[in-house]
């Protein structure tokens, strides 16, 4: 298969692009980028957890995003960008302590819109979220 990355991408480039924002807040590193997906994972720690000590659903919401949101910005054509137009997640089973890591990959993409995918595990391989972005694809200005 070959690639469907417009313009260079690695996990390096991934952490460069989120200096200074939420992702680094919440510790989310991107662990791998292959072919057609895009790995990251995000602590279960005090940044993370909710009051009865499991990963945030809006810490999972938030991988997933990012996830996807890197996913169609590097598979725009040149000088257009990817803007987020609809999100959904499915919380299957708590995550307590250790990582949570998500892998993305498209469902569709078009010259105006992309739908990416993105499943979230425990350490144990136990899917823990399902979630579905849809990006809207706007021409430069």
């Amino acid at each position: 298969m070959a690639a469907i990355w417009t313009r260079p991408i690695s996990c390096e480039i991934l952490h460069q692009l989120h200096e200074g924002t939420a992702v680094r807040q919440l510790g989310i590193e991107f662990t791998e980028v292959g072919d057609d997906f895009i790995a990251a994972r995000v602590p279960v720690d005090a940044r993370t957890k909710q009051p009865y000590g499991l990963l945030h659903g809006g810490v999972s919401v938030v991988l997933a995003e990012t996830l996807g949101s890197c996913g169609a910005a590097f598979t725009c054509p040149d000088g257009h960008r990817a803007v987020g137009l609809d999100i959904n997640a499915n919380h299957l089973k708590g995550a307590t302590q250790g990582w949570v890591t998500g892998v993305t990959r498209p469902v569709h993409i078009g010259r105006s819109t992309q739908v990416w995918h993105i499943d979230l595990r425990n350490e144990a391989g136990e899917l823990t979220c399902v979630s579905r972005i849809t990006m809207s694809v706007l021409a430069p200005r």
